[in-house]
């Protein structure tokens, strides 16, 4: 288990398509302001330069040497090796740029990357979403414990990650948690990325309201619109959320029937929740029909808003039976409920992802000390 109060410095960067934020963290803590720079995604050398500057700046604002950099960054790429492939989002990277080991060249420390939604979710199921649920178990008097956490950030384009009992699970071809990449049941020619992201609402509202609307929009504004706070065409905002909602809910499904865990969704389009989580929960709560025309449960779980004061305390409460163990006189106390929750980010996505590669490089980190003292005492 990582110890996330230990006092070593990590510098860390939340690089998106749009923005980049860098902070250093210490103790599980964030103790510098975060120092948030434009990413320059269409030139490499300017997103380089960008990067250097920016860890250049909060390593002067820390006054002593950091023990190594730990970032998030989006993939295709070679995580291990810290190689960059060709990038949708940030597209002055192609070809695989060894990014890793420039910044080791330029810092003299070690430099840990790894893709944005993972992290994310490491630092969600660290310190974030996964604590409180247990503890909240716990206090109920509850026995279930949850161990696996699924992480999704809806932004510029689709991230996700997975975590088990507190170990990222990257994949051997570092592909673990490419949930963007996933089928997409409203375009199924197209990848669901297609229909959760920024352009998407962008796209949907352009199309509905007309040819020649105002493609300047930003989802904030559309989401603006949706809420009768901005003038606009409301029908095509809410239609806009509404369908991202609808694919996301589907793709959650997806999600848990693999991978059974509490969901936790973060990124800026998850401000605008209250107009696609209604459509993501009834998606979830379908029923599917046989040629017989049976209906049975989209999900094998029961999900629950764990956001909703409610429906966590049903959560918490689950459905315990006691079953008397034949000719005994044991009772075992059984929560037949099988259960998942979506919740959004308890830390705030640039936080838990920050949390996230600290974790990430102190567990290489002290990985590295072990297998350092083993081939000592063999040698």
């Amino acid at each position: 288990m990582i110890n996330i109060d230990d006092n070593r410095i990590v510098m860390t960067l939340d690089a998106g398509g749009t923005n980049f934020v860098f902070s250093a963290v210490s103790k599980g803590k964030q103790f510098v302001s975060p120092l948030t720079l434009p990413s320059n995604a269409d030139s490499l050398d300017l997103c380089l330069n960008t990067i250097i500057k920016g860890f250049t700046l909060i390593n002067n604002s820390i006054g002593t040497k950091p023990d190594a950099i730990s970032f998030a960054f989006p993939g295709p790429a070679d995580y291990p090796n810290g190689i960059i492939g060709d990038l949708m989002n940030l597209p002055g990277f192609k070809g695989g740029v060894p990014l890793k080991h420039i910044l080791e060249e330029k810092f003299k420390i070690p430099v840990f990357i790894n893709n944005d939604g993972d992290l994310f979710t490491y630092g969600e199921a660290l310190a974030g979403i996964l604590p409180f649920v247990n503890r909240k178990l716990k206090d109920g008097g509850s026995t279930k414990r949850y161990n696996n956490l699924i992480g999704i950030t809806l932004g510029t384009g689709l991230g996700g990650g997975l975590v088990c009992n507190n170990e990222l699970i990257i994949g051997d071809n570092s592909n673990g948690g490419e949930i963007w990449i996933m089928s997409n049941r409203y375009n199924p020619t197209m990848n669901v990325e297609e229909s959760i992201s920024i352009r998407a609402i962008q796209r949907v509202y352009s199309e509905i309201s007309n040819s020649n609307c105002d493609t300047t929009l930003t989802p904030y504004d559309i989401y603006q619109i949706g809420i009768e706070k901005k003038e606009g065409n409301k029908e095509a905002a809410l239609e806009s959320f509404k369908q991202m909602g609808m694919a996301l809910g589907d793709l959650i499904a997806n999600l848990i029937a693999v991978f059974d865990g509490i969901v936790v969704i973060g990124g800026g389009l998850s401000g605008a929740r209250e107009l696609f989580l209604p459509y993501t929960l009834n998606e979830l709560r379908s029923q599917y029909k046989n040629y017989s025309e049976d209906s049975y449960p989209r999900t094998t779980q029961k999900v629950f808003e764990l956001d909703n004061e409610s429906e966590l305390n049903d959560f918490i409460v689950g459905k315990t039976e006691k079953i008397i163990v034949p000719e005994t006189n044991k009772i075992i106390h059984y929560d037949s409920l099988k259960r998942t929750g979506i919740a959004f980010s308890k830390l705030g996505t640039s936080q838990a992802t920050s949390l996230g590669a600290y974790a990430f490089a102190l567990n290489q980190l002290d990985r590295a000390n072990v297998s350092t003292q083993i081939d000592n005492k063999v040698s």
